[in-house]
C-alpha cells in the first residue's frame, strides 16, 4: 500500500505549487494577516501561481466587494469570498493563460489573538480548485481553532496550514485521507485543530464527509467531532454555544431501548435539578474511538451504521478519544457554562471507579473527580436489573472497592452522583451484547430491544453484521 510523503517542508510545499506554471490563483485572508501568501512569495517564483492577494480587513470594504453577511468570520463569508475570488480569476484569465491552466482561489476568515479581546481564536478556511483545466471546481473546507497564545503564533500556524491544503488538494485529490493528514504537517496537535472538514464538487462527489471527518480524529487534528441529528457535521462551538448538555456515553451497537429510556429519564431530572428548559438541552451520544477501532483499523460501515441508527432517533452524536469524563467535560466547557449532566448506566459505574484510568494523575481518583465537578456538572446514575437477577442495582446499592466507599457516600451527598428513575423498568434487562449477538444470527428476539425503527433500518440494511453467523 502506498505511503504519502511527509517529508516536505512547509517551504518546500509552497515551491513545488509555484514551479507548477499550470496552477494559478487568488489567496484572499481576513482575520491574521497574511501569511500563506507570505509563505508563497517568500519562497520564490510566486509570479508563476498567484494572480492576486489581498485582505479586506474594514467591514465597509469587505461588504463592497462580497455583499453583506451577518457574521464575518462564518462559512457564509468564506464561501462568498471563494465565489467571487475564483469566478474573477477565472473570468478574466482564463483566456490568457495556458489551455492546461487549473486555477484556484483560497479563502480565509478568522478571529486571531490580539490585544483587545481573549476570546475563542477560531475561522474558516477554504479552498476551490479545478483538479483538471477547464473543470468545474471542487471544494475543501475547513472550520479551524488556533490555540497558540499570541497573535504572531496564530498567524504561522495558519500559513502553514493554507500552505498544507493547497497543497495537498493539488496533490492528494485522488486520495482525499491523504488531504486530511497532511493538514497537520509542521504543526503540533496543540497548535491548530480542525474539527471540521467538508469535501464537495465532482471531483468529490464519492467521498463519504462523515468518514474524512472521523479522520481528523485518527490524524490527531482534533479530539472530536460532532454530528447532529440530520448526520451532518457541525462546528461544535455554534451546536453547543450556551445551551445546557446532556451526555450519554455508550457502544449503541445498535441504540437500544435501555438507551432511549436512559436518556428520558435522565433528561426529565437535568431539567429540574438543573433549572433549564428541557427544549434548550443538547442531548449528546457519545461513542469514543476505542469502541470504534479494532487495533488501528475503525470498519467505516460499522462506523455510518450507528451514526445514521442514532439519527434515527434524534440524537446528536459526539465522536471523541476521550478515555475519562473529565477529559469530556473540559471539552463542553469550552463552549458553554450551562449546566453539563452526564448520565451513566449503573452497569458502567466501574468505569468510574476504576483507579486504573487515573494512574496518570498526580491526584489519582480524587484529581479526576476534582477534575470533573468543578463546577454546574452531575453524574445521573440510571440503575439496572440484568434478565435473571431479583434485585435492581441503583445508586443507593451499588457497590464499590471498600477504599472508595467514603468517597462514593461523599459524593452522594453532595448531590454530584445522584439517582435516576427509570420511565419504563421493562427494559432495565436489556444488554447490548446480546442484542448484538442476536441480530448476527437474524431476526429473533432482539428487535423487541431496539426501537421499531431501528429494527426495520438494521433488517433492511442487514446492519452491524446482521444475519452474519
Amino acid at each position: 500500500m502506498r505511503k504519502r510523503d511527509n517529508s516536505l517542508t512547509t517551504d518546500q510545499k509552497a515551491l513545488a505549487v509555484n514551479l507548477d506554471k499550470y496552477k494559478y490563483g487568488s489567496i484572499v485572508e481576513i482575520g491574521a494577516g497574511q501569511e500563506v501568501a507570505r509563505r508563497f512569495f517568500s519562497v520564490g517564483a510566486a509570479a508563476g501561481t498567484i494572480a492576486k492577494t489581498m485582505s479586506a480587513y474594514d467591514m465597509a470594504v469587505s461588504d463592497a466587494i462580497y455583499g453583506h453577511v451577518d457574521r464575518y468570520v462564518s462559512r457564509a463569508r468564506m464561501l462568498q469570498m471563494l465565489d467571487k475570488e475564483f469566478s474573477q480569476v477565472v473570468d478574466r484569465l482564463s483566456d490568457v493563460r495556458p489551455k492546461n491552466t487549473t486555477f484556484f482561489a483560497y479563502a480565509a476568515t478568522v478571529t486571531a489573538r490580539s490585544f483587545k479581546q481573549k476570546n475563542e481564536c477560531h475561522g474558516w478556511v477554504g479552498l476551490r480548485l479545478q483538479l483538471h483545466p477547464a473543470a468545474p471546481p471542487s471544494d475543501v473546507i475547513l472550520h479551524v481553532r488556533m490555540m497558540d497564545n499570541d497573535n504572531a503564533q496564530q498567524s504561522e500556524a495558519l500559513g502553514i496550514l493554507g500552505v498544507n491544503l493547497i497543497h495537498g488538494a493539488f496533490n492528494y485529490f485522488q486520495t482525499p485521507e491523504w488531504i486530511v493528514e497532511a493538514l497537520g504537517d509542521g504543526l503540533g496537535s496543540d497548535r491548530i485543530e480542525v474539527d471540521l472538514i467538508h469535501f464537495s464538487g465532482p471531483y468529490f462527489e464519492e467521498v463519504e464527509n462523515r468518514l474524512m471527518n472521523l479522520h481528523l480524529i485518527r490524524s490527531w487534528l482534533t479530539r472530536a467531532v460532532v454530528f447532529n441529528p440530520a448526520g451532518e457535521v457541525v462546528v461544535p462551538g455554534e451546536l453547543f454555544y450556551r445551551k445546557p448538555v446532556m451526555v450519554m456515553r455508550g457502544s449503541f451497537k445498535p441504540v437500544t431501548l435501555v438507551n432511549v429510556d436512559m436518556m428520558g429519564a435522565g433528561l426529565a431530572q437535568f431539567s429540574q435539578v438543573a433549572a433549564v428548559d428541557e427544549p434548550d438541552i443538547v442531548s449528546l451520544a457519545e461513542i469514543t474511538m476505542s469502541s470504534l477501532s479494532s487495533g488501528d483499523n475503525v470498519d467505516g460501515a460499522d462506523f455510518l451504521a450507528r451514526i445514521d441508527l442514532l439519527a434515527s432517533q434524534g440524537y446528536t452524536v459526539l465522536i471523541s478519544v476521550f478515555a475519562v469524563f473529565f477529559h469530556q467535560r473540559a471539552y463542553l466547557r469550552r463552549y458553554t457554562q450551562k449546566p453539563i449532566g452526564i448520565v451513566l448506566s449503573v452497569r458502567d459505574f466501574d468505569f468510574l471507579f476504576d483507579e486504573k484510568y487515573y494512574e496518570g494523575l498526580e491526584g489519582g481518583i480524587l484529581e479526576a473527580f476534582g477534575k470533573l465537578f468543578p463546577d454546574n456538572t452531575h453524574v445521573y446514575v440510571y440503575p439496572s436489573r440484568p434478565r435473571h437477577a431479583s434485585e435492581m442495582t441503583t445508586l443507593d446499592n451499588v457497590e464499590v472497592p471498600p477504599r472508595l466507599r467514603h468517597l462514593l457516600a461523599h459524593l452522594k451527598a453532595c448531590e454530584l452522583l445522584l439517582p435516576v428513575a427509570p420511565r419504563d423498568e421493562t427494559h432495565l434487562h436489556i444488554d447490548v451484547g446480546e442484542v448484538l449477538a442476536g441480530l448476527r444470527r437474524g431476526r429473533g428476539d432482539w428487535e423487541s430491544d431496539v426501537p421499531e425503527g431501528v429494527a426495520k433500518r438494521i433488517v433492511d440494511g442487514r446492519l452491524l453484521g446482521f444475519d452474519t453467523e
